[in-house]
């Protein structure tokens, strides 16, 4: 409730009048990432797990300039997400998920949809955070980023943004092909494994390591009653060549 509260005031503070019609639908803009958005430059920006348009609205106030391809599989926020943009060229969505392969694929839909799956929700996904538990599941198109768009797409300096709730390391998969383009990738990752089967923090830490992609940042970290890491968002950082 106080991280509603506050995201709120925020958005009232800011005053950003894009902002304050998506609330109109239910959409708060991420304000979470406002620190790491002021301090960065981008033309483009990839948001895989679009959800309703949250980090997209954000990336539209802090980075006005950026072009905004999202991605959102299920219909229901998807349809919502094109209310929140209808009047924006400089956002687009395709209503499918990234991962390696092209296929129809189950959803494991939440109970808050923002919490579904291409994986099995796990028990203590439903025990860490209550109300997310599986209520259905949904056949999805998933497919490679290729295959939706080509280089000349991504303008850069690009952001490759994933929140797609421990999927990660498929959906990097599927953008492995375009990744060259990309000179920061923005990514939720989780300590535990809150989706039955997901690759955890270090392992998507790993990989993207030995594409070039260090660590540079670390946000936003979630923590249980006990004080135990459940998940972070990482930012990485292309290395300079050198």
């Amino acid at each position: 409730m106080i991280k509603k509260f506050n995201k709120l005031f925020f958005i009232l503070k800011e005053r950003d009048v894009a902002w304050l019609k998506a609330l109109r639908y239910g959409v708060g803009a991420s304000t979470e990432q406002s620190s790491f958005l002021q301090n960065i430059e981008c033309r483009t920006i990839i948001d895989i797990g679009a959800n309703r348009g949250q980090f997209s609205l954000a990336v539209r106030h802090f980075i006005p300039d950026a072009k905004v391809i999202s991605f959102e599989p299920l219909d229901e926020p998807a349809e919502i997400f094109r209310q929140v943009f209808a009047t924006d060229s400089m956002v687009t969505l395709h209503n499918i998920a990234i991962g390696p392969d092209d296929k129809e694929i189950s959803m494991h839909v939440s109970g808050k949809d923002d919490s579904s799956s291409l994986l099995p929700i796990s028990d203590l996904q439903e025990e860490k955070y209550p109300g997310t538990g599986e209520v259905g599941t949904l056949e999805v198109h998933v497919a490679p980023l290729d295959s939706v768009l080509c280089e000349e797409d991504i303008v850069k300096p690009a952001l490759l943004k994933l929140d797609v709730q421990g999927f990660e390391m498929d959906a990097l998969r599927g953008c492995e092909s375009l990744l060259h383009k990309f000179e920061l990738i923005y990514c939720e990752c989780s300590f535990i494994e809150l989706y039955t089967g997901q690759k955890l923090a270090p392992d998507v830490i790993a990989w993207l390591a030995e594409r070039g992609f260090p660590i540079k940042g670390i946000y936003n970290v979630s923590y249980d009653s006990d004080e135990v890491a459940i998940q972070a968002d990482f930012l990485f950082q292309r290395e300079l060549a050198t």
